[in-house]
C-alpha cells in the first residue's frame, strides 16, 4: 500500500507510530531492489508524519512560517527513516524525534536569518537560551553576560557578539501592518517610512519657547515651573506665593497668553549694517 492509497487521516489525529518497529523490521528483511520496499517505507513515513507536525508546531512563532517549518520537519522524518538501525533495539522515537528538531535547528541557523552572520555566533545563539533559562533558575534572576559567558565556557566577547547577532535574525517586511490610534487603520511600515515625527515638532516649540519663558519675571515665571513642572494645583500655588487662586488663574492666563503672542509672531527683521 503506498502512501496515496493509504486510508486518509490528517496529521492532528491520534498518532500510529506507537508500535512501528515491526515495520521497519519488515524493511531491513527486504531487499534493496524489491518494489514493495518503497511503499513500505512511504507507509511508515506517512503513519509518523503527526510526529513531524507536532515537532513542527514546537519552534512555531519564532518568525518563520508553520507551513515551511513543517515541511521542513518532514525532511528530517525521512532522514530518520532512511538512517534508523531497527537491529540496534531502540525504539524509532527515541532515534527520530532528535534527528527531526535537528533538522529543523539547522534550518534556522542557516537560512532564518535576516542578514549574514558568522555560523559560530549562529550556533552559540542557540546556546544562550538553554543556558540563561538554566542560570535564571539558579540565579532566581537573569544572568548577566561574564556569567554566561562562564556558563558555556566561551570568551565574553563571544558572548556580546551572540547577544547582538539576535538583532539580526529577523527582519519584519515592508509591508507588515501595525495598529494605529485611528480606530480601524493598519498602516504598512512602507506607509509610515518618511512621516514626520510629532515629538520633533515638541521638541522644536520647545527650544522657541525656552528663551521666552527664561525672559519672564521671577514670578510669572515661578508659576509657571510650579503649574506645569511640579504638577501643583492653582490653590497650592497661590498658598505658596501669598495669593488667591484666582490669582494665580490670572497669572497663568496672562502669561500663556503672552508667550503664544511672541511664540507665533515674526522675528524682528535684523537691521543691514553698513559695510
Amino acid at each position: 500500500m503506498s502512501m496515496s492509497t493509504a486510508v486518509s487521516e490528517t496529521e492532528s489525529s491520534r498518532a500510529t507510530y506507537d508500535n512501528i518497529e515491526p515495520w521497519f523490521e519488515q524493511l531491513a528483511a527486504m531487499a534493496a531492489d524489491d518494489p514493495q520496499r518503497a511503499a513500505l517505507r512511504e507507509d511508515i513515513v506517512h503513519r509518523c508524519l503527526p510526529l513531524a507536525a507536532n515537532i513542527a508546531r514546537r519552534f512555531a512563532n519564532r518568525g518563520q512560517d508553520l507551513e515551511d517549518l513543517t515541511q521542513i520537519a518532514r525532511l528530517g522524518l525521512m532522514n530518520a527513516v532512511d538512517r534508523f538501525d531497527v537491529s540496534q533495539g531502540r525504539p524509532f522515537l527515541a532515534f527520530a524525534v532528535p534527528t527531526i528538531m535537528g533538522e529543523v535547528r539547522r534550518h534556522f541557523r542557516d537560512h532564518s536569518w535576516a542578514v549574514r552572520v558568522p555560523r559560530g555566533l549562529k550556533e552559540l545563539q542557540q546556546r544562550l537560551g538553554p543556558a540563561t533559562d538554566a542560570l535564571t533558575h539558579r540565579l532566581g534572576r537573569g544572568p548577566t553576560a561574564r556569567e554566561l559567558a562562564a556558563e558555556l565556557g566561551v570568551e565574553l566577547t563571544e558572548v556580546t557578539q551572540a547577544l547582538i547577532a539576535r538583532n539580526a535574525y529577523a527582519a519584519d517586511s515592508l509591508d507588515a501592518q501595525y495598529p494605529s490610534d485611528e480606530e480601524g487603520s493598519t498602516p504598512t511600515v512602507r506607509e509610515t517610512l518618511g512621516v514626520v515625527e510629532p515629538c520633533y515638532g515638541l521638541l522644536e516649540d520647545a527650544m522657541a519657547v525656552r528663551p521666552l519663558i527664561a525672559a519672564l519675571p521671577e514670578r510669572e515665571r515661578k508659576v509657571l515651573i510650579m503649574r506645569f513642572w511640579e504638577n501643583r494645583s492653582q490653590a497650592e500655588i497661590g498658598r505658596l506665593i501669598g495669593c488667591s487662586q484666582m490669582q494665580v488663574s490670572r497669572i497663568l492666563s496672562t502669561t500663556l497668553d503672552s508667550l503664544r503672542e511672541q511664540a507665533l509672531s515674526d522675528p524682528p527683521a535684523r537691521k543691514r549694517t553698513a559695510a
